[in-house]
């Protein structure tokens, strides 16, 4: 009866389209006052305190590695960028050739990409990988970060959720305090490069120091702008009418604009720490490090604790199936620097938590790379249950490591996931239980969608992809090409 009882629910959610629970919800932001500029991190971001679990036959060093993760507190020395020769096992030395050949004709030209954080989310990640092998074709490329004080990222966090479809209220002060910030970081930065990609809205201003003489002006946006906040959206749009183009991740992010408008899937790269192969011995040590247990089933969600990633909602969606199936879920991800709302989301977690001694929660630092791969490996589903989403990176992870994954039908998302093909698409709480259940007790289904959305994943989400478009957009910016093919 309690399987018919859950499915029954199941169904007439998922039929109703309903959304997800209130408590999920992005609250309103406020205003906070002028704070000290804010610093990059140095240190890993502070962790929960210690739970108390409930009775539990968990043997002790599962659970006193849930309380004490081995979590690595110094940061080690970046790897060195794998070279552009390295991805020919990956992708085939004809694919290679071609995009030698596009960046033939752009040797020479510079471009300076600008965002606004070094560390944490998927642009920052995208930008690391991307950037050395644009150099390494000779076409020199800077990456700049712009930098404000805690008002100007209360400010920006507001109209990220905001045009996302929050509520937000943009006073004349708003305003003035993101217009002052980005004058200050044009002041001090130099705009000589040949082109010019300034990515979200949170550097957006920089375009006033446009020149008719020089440069071409990119803006791209990652996040989802479907169903924005009409007066921030009214607010930004003049300066973004101001690039030679803009560019969105999903066909149903575009607006009305004035300039050309162009389609780029973000990417991972497939040699990175987070996405590289692993030996299963450092798999198993790294869940010994997190007391995660490979004799059951693990349920992994990577994200920054963001509201809008639905880590309470998970937890939901994770104590229908352990009604069912006995599984551990795992909760890892940290915070960004542009970010100031990462604590309180990750306290509400904890708070959902509460005594489960099988709700993992790691709050890892920015360099957990590998450890965020080898979780990701030692999975059984990968969930990414997003409420609003720019296009979910974290989806195109589990795609390439070749685990069904199951996630929210919002945003980029669904250009990833083909329901039932490459992974599975859901609207509520009970839905995303019932495809969790149903994977982990269809192991042979589970494994097809992921070597489908392995493929996918290659076909058109990998770094490799992204440079050529970036290479083809750039010819025709400059007029060394028509802008007849679709990017």
């Amino acid at each position: 009866m309690k399987d018919k009882d859950l499915e029954r629910k199941t169904a007439n959610k998922e039929t109703a389209g309903v959304g997800a629970h209130k408590q999920s919800q992005p609250a309103k932001t406020a205003l906070v006052e002028e704070a000290p500029a804010r610093q990059e991190p140095s240190a890993p971001p502070a962790g929960p305190s210690e739970r108390r679990f409930r009775q539990t036959d968990l043997p002790a060093h599962f659970i006193e590695r849930r309380k004490h993760p081995l979590i690595k507190t110094e940061q080690p020395p970046p790897p060195a960028p794998p070279c552009f020769a390295d991805y020919e096992p990956i992708i085939g030395k004809p694919e290679l050739d071609e995009i030698r050949f596009l960046a033939r004709h752009l040797r020479g030209k510079t471009v300076k990409m600008v965002n606004s954080t070094a560390v944490g989310g998927g642009v920052a990640e995208i930008l690391n990988r991307l950037i050395p092998l644009m150099s390494e074709l000779e076409i020199p490329t800077r990456w700049d970060v712009i930098t404000g004080g805690n008002d100007f990222y209360e400010v920006t966090k507001g109209f990220h959720n905001a045009l996302h479809g929050g509520e937000f209220n943009l006073t004349q002060q708003v305003k003035d305090i993101f217009m002052a910030y980005n004058e200050q970081n044009r002041q001090r930065m130099e705009f000589t490069e040949d082109l010019f990609v300034i990515h979200d809205p949170q550097p957006v201003g920089l375009v006033r120091s446009k020149s008719e003489k020089r440069g071409r002006w990119i803006w791209r946006c990652h996040i989802d702008l479907s169903n924005p906040h009409q007066g921030i959206w009214d607010f930004l749009k003049p300066m973004v009418e101001q690039y030679d183009a803009a560019i969105f991740s999903a066909p149903a992010f575009t607006r009305q604009l004035s300039v050309p408008q162009y389609l780029f899937y973000p990417s991972i790269d497939p040699l990175s720490e987070k996405n590289k192969e692993l030996p299963e011995e450092y798999i198993n040590k790294v869940c010994d490090d997190f007391g995660i247990d490979r004799s059951r089933p693990v349920i992994t969600q990577i994200s920054r604790f963001d509201r809008l990633k639905d880590p309470v909602g998970v937890i939901e969606a994770y104590k229908l199936v352990k009604k069912y199936v006995d599984c551990q879920l795992v909760l890892a991800g940290g915070g960004a620097t542009d970010d100031p709302e990462g604590a309180v989301v990750l306290q509400e977690v904890m708070n959902a938590a509460g005594d489960d001694p099988d709700v993992i929660i790691l709050n890892l630092p920015p360099w957990s790379a590998l450890e965020i791969n080898a979780l990701q490996r030692a999975s059984d589903v990968i969930v990414q249950k997003s409420l609003k989403e720019g296009f979910g990176l974290t989806v195109t992870e589990g795609l390439w490591k070749q685990k069904p994954v199951v996630a929210g039908a919002v945003g980029g998302i669904p250009t990833q996931i083909i329901h039932k093909l490459t992974g599975v698409l859901v609207h509520s709480v009970e839905g995303c239980a019932y495809q969790i259940r149903y994977l982990l007790t269809h192991p042979e289904f589970a494994a097809q969608l992921g070597k489908n959305g392995r493929e996918h994943a290659k076909e058109n989400f990998l770094i490799t992809v992204n440079l050529k478009r970036w290479l083809l957009l750039f010819q025709i910016l400059l007029g060394m090409a028509k802008p007849n093919a679709t990017l």
